[in-house]
């Protein structure tokens, strides 16, 4: 299984977060997720809420396309972004 997965709906992607980190960006791909650090903590949703903030300016589209899908609470998470062609995704795979 792909870290990432076109749908209808649009682009799935499987991320694993890692709080707290002195630096938010994309580090790579690890195993079946793309690995994003977050200076956020996981308290509250502020982590959940800086990764919408993160993707939603690194692709250049409104915070209203990314719904997270899956893993609220988790580290590994199911994030569906609407308007999102493959473009869009190397451009997340560049940051």
């Amino acid at each position: 299984m792909s870290w990432r997965q076109t749908t209808a709906d649009g682009v799935v992607l499987n991320i694993r977060v890692v709080p707290r980190a002195s630096k938010t960006g994309v580090q790579g791909v690890l195993g079946n997720a793309l690995k994003i650090r977050l200076q956020a903590p996981p308290v509250d949703g502020k982590a959940n809420a800086a990764l919408v903030k993160f993707l939603a300016d690194t692709l250049g589209i409104a915070k209203s396309n990314i719904t997270l899908l899956s893993g609220e609470t988790g580290r590994v998470k199911r994030i569906l972004i609407r308007s999102l062609e493959e473009d869009g995704v190397r451009r997340l795979w560049s940051q």
